[in-house]
């Protein structure tokens, strides 16, 4: 007979990279993990129900608190990073403004790596500004002015790589200097995913993913997931998660839970036709330069076992970027990544929002950088693609 494992509580039974054990197996004997697809769970008598109201056993209440396909899919998330509890939400950026909101009040000051993310990047410079926190933006690669910023500060924000640029960090390093400051850590890891970087292993307090990208694998949600220590988690339930409201529907869950079947087999194929693409690119003569993290001589690859299949790279000047994307044939035009098709996004479509508070603007992309989201297709199909584009894109 199984034993049913409380499912508010990883402890012991957490395994190591296993995609596939449930965490609760008394409640998910199924293949494939149940939906639970209701908005609320009853009780058999008033001391039941005075219990869980009063703390003082763990049950499901409500769906926007807890559910049973959720839980399963963030205590999946929690085991794979070695954390010992998760959060899910509707977005990543949900799980992110969720995440430092129950870390800072007025006052309080953000250090965060350039290159980051732009919604994140405008939730820093927007809104936390407008409840009196403050954020300083650093080059990662500069210790002496990280280690400068972090004094006084409540919060480091990291991204290895970083967006779009694709820049690397030491996020061992840095990590150690945030903890002797007293600072917690935060890293966003859907580039990398828990198979390929596990950031708690070298020091970081938070990982957060957009599980919209890899984690889903198929373009058909959009989620986010936060896992940390139990007090972290604890404090996002207690300080924001109840009244955003960003809660993460059992059918997404159980999307997600399926999607991440496959994780291992789809990492492998983004990594394999991802290499063979940046090392062709690389030697092309109508691109100057390939973001890869694989062609950087970095201490930041250092806490990376593998690469996805998103880089970018920069055209050469004589080749007109709109040329170069209206050419494409079987390469879509398209943000987000991590599904089964290849994407592009050009800087320079970027570089147009009418308020002008992006990173690209604040860290300075270039017009000519393309964001590359190589898919599950045939590598030798995008390949041909991408030749006869750059072809016809030449000034």
């Amino acid at each position: 007979m199984n034993q049913s494992i409380n499912p508010h509580d990883l402890g012991a039974h957490a395994v190591a990279d296993d995609l596939f054990t449930p965490v609760d197996p008394a409640a998910f004997n199924a293949v494939s993990p149940p939906i639970f697809q209701t908005s609320l769970f009853t009780y058999d008598s008033y001391e039941a129900m005075e219990d869980v109201f009063a703390g003082r056993t763990r049950n499901y209440i409500y769906s926007r608190g807890d559910n049973p396909t959720v839980r399963e899919f963030e205590l999946l998330v929690a085991r794979l990073e070695g954390a010992e509890d998760g959060r899910a939400f509707s977005s990543g950026t949900a799980a992110i403004t969720s995440t430092i909101l129950s870390l800072v009040e007025a006052g309080d000051r953000v250090v965060a790596v350039r290159h980051l993310y732009n919604d994140v990047y405008r939730l820093l410079v927007k809104l936390l500004a407008r409840l009196g926190v403050a954020v300083d933006f650093v080059d990662p690669a500069d210790h002496d002015e990280v280690r400068k910023a972090l004094s006084g500060a409540k919060l480091l924000y990291l991204e290895n790589p970083t967006s779009f640029v694709f820049e690397l960090q030491d996020i061992a390093a840095l990590s150690a200097m945030a903890k002797e400051a007293g600072v917690t850590t935060i890293i966003d890891n859907s580039w990398a995913t828990p198979l390929f970087q596990k950031p708690i292993q070298h020091g970081v307090d938070i990982v957060i993913h957009a599980a919209s990208k890899y984690l889903g694998g198929h373009s058909d949600t959009v989620a986010g997931v936060v896992v940390g220590s139990k007090e972290a988690i604890a404090r996002i339930n207690a300080t924001s998660y109840p009244y955003v409201g960003a809660k993460l529907s059992p059918f997404e869950a159980w999307l997600l839970l399926r999607g991440m079947r496959t994780l291992r087999l789809r990492l492998k194929e983004h990594e394999r036709s991802g290499l063979l693409l940046a090392g062709r690119l690389k030697e092309h003569s109508a691109i100057g330069r390939v973001r890869h993290p694989a062609f950087q001589e970095h201490p930041g690859r250092a806490t990376l076992t593998g690469y996805a299949g998103l880089f970018a790279f920069d055209l050469n000047p004589d080749i007109d970027v709109a040329r170069f994307v209206n050419s494409l044939r079987d390469i879509r035009l398209g943000v987000s990544w991590g599904g089964p098709e290849t994407l592009v996004v050009p800087a320079k479509v970027a570089l147009q929002i009418p308020d002008r508070m992006t990173s690209f603007i604040r860290f300075g992309v270039s017009e000519q950088t393309v964001r590359f989201a190589v898919g599950l297709e045939e590598p030798e199909l995008l390949w041909s693609d991408l030749q006869q584009a750059l072809h016809a894109a030449k000034r």
